[in-house]
Formats: C-alpha cells, sequence, structure tokens
C-alpha cells in the first residue's frame, strides 16, 4: 500500500512542484515591467541628460541649488548661482533642467 501512494505522489509532486513556481514567476514579471523596467529608463535618460550639457543651460542640483552653467569639463559642472559667484559641483550632482514652474517667483497670497 504504501508503495503505490509513494508512486503516486511523486508524479502528482512532480507537477505540483513546477506549479508553486508559477506565482513566484508572475511576481518577478510584475516587479520587473512596474519597477525595474522603468527605473532603467530614467536613469537611462538622466545619463543622456548629463551628457548633452552645455553652457547657458539652467539647471537645478540634486541639492537644490538653481544656476546657469558657465562651464564644463568630463567631471565637473560649473554654475554661476547669482551675479559673478561661481560654483564647482559634480556632473552627477546635476538634478535636471530648471523649468519655469520652479524658476517663478512664489505667488503672495492676499488676506481679506
Amino acid at each position: 500500500m504504501t508503495g503505490v501512494a509513494y508512486a503516486s505522489g511523486g508524479a502528482a509532486g512532480g507537477a505540483g512542484g513546477f506549479a508553486s513556481f508559477i506565482p513566484l514567476i508572475l511576481i518577478f514579471a510584475v516587479f520587473y515591467f512596474m519597477l525595474i523596467r522603468p527605473q532603467q529608463k530614467q536613469a537611462k535618460q538622466q545619463q543622456q541628460f548629463l551628457n548633452d550639457l552645455k553652457n547657458g543651460y539652467k539647471v537645478v542640483t540634486k541639492g537644490g541649488i538653481h544656476g546657469t552653467i558657465t562651464g564644463l569639463t568630463d567631471s565637473v559642472v560649473t554654475l554661476e548661482i547669482a551675479d559673478k559667484i561661481r560654483v564647482k559641483v559634480s556632473r552627477s550632482a546635476i538634478g535636471g533642467p530648471l523649468t519655469k514652474e520652479s524658476d517663478s517667483a512664489p505667488v503672495k497670497s492676499s488676506s481679506s
């Protein structure tokens, strides 16, 4: 009796073993398409932006400093943050282009 139960359990166990991996594979696929792939795409766009930097571009650093590019090397960017005030930062510290929304002055609220 135990031989028959063992034999039937072995065949079902092989198919059940593969079936137990299906949810794990699906979870990995969801993580890939929802997290990993978009992050790789964003990193590629950021690297392309850093490679395309030129003098005169208005940028913001990851630390929040707004400035205009006045000098470039392979690893260092010189930003003019005010009249005749220049700061050297690493090229990787540039967060992105300065948009018009972040460049505008804050709106004053009127109180009645």
